[in-house]
């Protein structure tokens, strides 16, 4: 059983998404909370798996409950999912570095977050391609926090260019086509990029990825268009 917690500011909001959750067979809620701080609250008392954040909230906002609930190790198994639109983009920037595990529009079909919570609980991040772009475009003409490129030392010269790839928004399957080797052997990869980088999930590689100059907006217009499979069709 998946247990979700429910963050948003709109009452009608967080019952649909009740009320969508509870006929799913797998899922459960475990609570609501209309701020950031009872969101914070609500997942220290009942540690679910899941959290679905909105950003704008009154008080305290999702993102800062989001950095909370990352920064807190009691709470390392609550994966964040994040409401937004992408008239917020500089806000999914924030969620992005402060360890999101994926991004889901307001207006993304039901079938969508169902699919989406169950890939964040199962580890994953919820990227899509489509999601990577349109985010580094955004910001490829501002100036950013970089991380030196000295950071990346600590990487095999194989490492280096899976992170490339997950730079570039390629899922595991992916990443193992591309570089001809198993599915197995571009988890383990992952794996150790995530230990050797003190990374959270995926989606913070992508962020080392960008910020060390790994990966450029125009190398990540190279991957293939389509969503990664499984993944949430975001709308552009």
């Amino acid at each position: 059983m998946i247990r979700v917690a429910l963050a948003d500011d709109q009452q009608l909001v967080r019952a649909g998404l009740r009320v969508l959750l509870e006929t799913e067979d797998g899922f459960t809620v475990v609570g609501e909370a209309a701020d950031g701080e009872q969101a914070v609250a609500l997942v220290r008392a009942e540690h679910p798996d899941v959290v679905v954040m909105d950003v704008r909230m009154p008080g305290v906002d999702g993102l800062t409950a989001l950095e909370t609930i990352v920064a807190d190790p009691d709470l390392a198994a609550t994966a964040v999912l994040v409401l937004t639109t992408f008239d917020l983009d500089e806000y999914v920037y924030r969620a992005l570095r402060g360890g999101a595990a994926g991004f889901l529009l307001k207006d993304a079909e039901p079938a969508d977050l169902v699919r989406a919570i169950a890939l964040v609980t199962r580890g994953d991040a919820l990227l899509a391609p489509a999601v990577t772009r349109r985010l580094i475009a955004e910001f490829a003409g501002r100036p950013q926090p970089v991380v030196p490129a000295a950071h990346l030392d600590v990487l095999t010269p194989r490492e280096r260019e899976v992170l490339a790839l997950v730079g570039g928004g390629l899922a595991n399957d992916e990443i193992a086509a591309r570089l001809v080797i198993s599915p197995a052997t571009a988890r383990t990869h992952v794996g150790r990029l995530l230990t050797k980088l003190d990374a959270r999930d995926r989606a913070q590689l992508v962020v080392v990825a960008y910020e060390t100059g790994l990966v450029t907006p125009g190398c990540a217009s190279l991957t293939r268009a389509q969503p990664i499979p499984g993944s949430v069709r975001l709308r552009t």
